[in-house]
């Protein structure tokens, strides 16, 4: 073996080192912000408040919840869901809406366009965020009430669940709407 042998090997392995060190690529979004809540964050959040609740009816009051390891599962795996859709939200470079899409209810007055969401998102990232995390820990509220499979617990989650969603929409989605009238008592045929 010649001197340089040893000098060529341990450039050869430094240089294998290098090219195996190499940070990996960043991921490349291909679903938009609005794509991840109507197939994901949505439907999950809808089926665990469905999940859990009571009904008044003539005859009396229905409760319903989860009851066998079976319901459980599939509540499970909204909260799942609602615990790592977060963090897709949150992959930078994530478009608030692809080509051609709106946001829902764009002709409602005080619902924001996909552009001037992107906007304020991008004026204050750690915000949007926040948010998101906001959306987390109420999924990982419920996921621990699933898990301990205690329907009042899950009730709770899913008005943490409420209350994240609320403060993410009125911040992007919908800020200038305007809040919704009470109703009349009076066509109800209830006195105030």
């Amino acid at each position: 073996m010649s001197p340089s042998a040893p000098k060529a090997v341990v450039i050869l392995s430094v240089l294998l080192c290098l090219s195996a060190c190499k940070k990996p690529p960043a991921p490349q979004p291909q679903a938009s912000i609005r794509d991840i809540m109507v197939s994901e964050v949505d439907p999950s959040a809808d089926a665990l408040w469905a999940s859990v609740g009571s009904t008044v009816t003539a005859s009396g009051t229905v409760d319903r919840s989860p009851r066998t390891d079976a319901d459980w599962q599939t509540v499970r795996r909204y909260a799942i869901t609602l615990t790592e859709a977060p963090n897709l939200l949150v992959i930078p470079g994530r478009k608030v809406a692809g080509v051609g899409q709106t946001t829902d209810d764009n002709s409602t007055p005080g619902i924001q366009k996909p552009d001037v969401i992107q906007a304020q998102i991008a004026a204050d990232r750690p915000r949007f965020e926040r948010l998101a995390k906001g959306l987390q820990l109420a999924g990982l509220k419920a996921l621990k009430a699933v898990d301990a499979k205690d329907p009042a617990a899950l009730i709770d989650a899913g008005a943490a669940l409420d209350e994240a969603c609320e403060a993410c929409h009125r911040t992007y989605w919908y800020p200038n709407s305007p809040e919704p009238k009470a109703p009349d008592a009076s066509l109800s045929g209830v006195k105030p």
